[in-house]
């Protein structure tokens, strides 16, 4: 993000590598995991890099701004 994306929005991925832990250790205590339930993502986060929005020119509106996750300056 920081090597000049615009934007990012997708799953939370902190989240996501919690999630596959705790799989993990329902495999690892004896679960089978064809019996294991199918899991979406539940979080996602809206990334912004101001600098790239900057050097293209692209003034992104306060609304946008105030529901970001993260900003880079």
């Amino acid at each position: 993000m920081e090597l000049g994306a615009l934007l990012t929005y997708g799953p939370d991925v902190a989240e996501m590598n919690r999630r596959a832990a705790i799989y993990v250790d329902k495999i690892l205590k004896g679960a089978r995991p064809a019996d294991l339930p199918m899991e979406q993502p539940a979080t996602f986060d809206l990334n912004l890099n101001l600098s790239a929005a900057k050097r293209l020119g692209i003034r992104l509106p306060a609304s946008v701004l105030a529901r970001a996750d993260r900003i880079i300056d």
